[in-house]
């Protein structure tokens, strides 16, 4: 099975506690585990209105028999799951945010997906926890 990278994050709620039941809920599906998980990580938002919170941060390596297209729509419903609305504002508050930052070896761009993560290389919290778990 292919060998994933993703991105966690939460800003709001019980922010720890978001990201465990996305972790929870991500190794539950058919075909996938989670294999390793980064140290939860503090960050200052990006972008977005002013005033957010900071947002917990960590990434995780999985293995899935999920096509890249049919990961990303599994983690939409993820985070649909915990309170994230279908329709939201870029950069806004989130319960929780689940990226794709790698998939195996492969380079997408759709409308709909793009790997590796186009901003992947501008996110120091995303470096970080993302080089404890290669």
């Amino acid at each position: 099975m292919p060998i994933c990278y993703l991105g966690l994050g939460s800003n709001s709620g019980n922010r720890k506690r978001n990201i465990q039941l996305a972790l929870n809920k991500i190794n539950a599906l058919i075909d996938t585990k989670v294999l390793k998980v980064a140290k939860l990580l503090n960050s200052k938002p990006v972008g977005g209105p002013a005033g957010q919170p900071d947002f917990l941060n960590s990434a995780a390596k999985i293995s899935t028999g999920f096509t890249p297209h049919a990961l990303l729509k599994k983690l939409q419903n993820i985070e649909v799951a915990l309170g994230r609305p279908k329709k939201h504002a870029r950069f806004a508050r989130r319960t929780i945010d689940l990226d794709i930052l790698f998939y195996a070896d492969k380079v997408i761009n759709t409308k709909k997906l793009t790997v590796p993560h186009p901003r992947l290389f501008e996110r120091e919290f995303v470096l970080k926890t993302l080089l404890e778990i290669i």
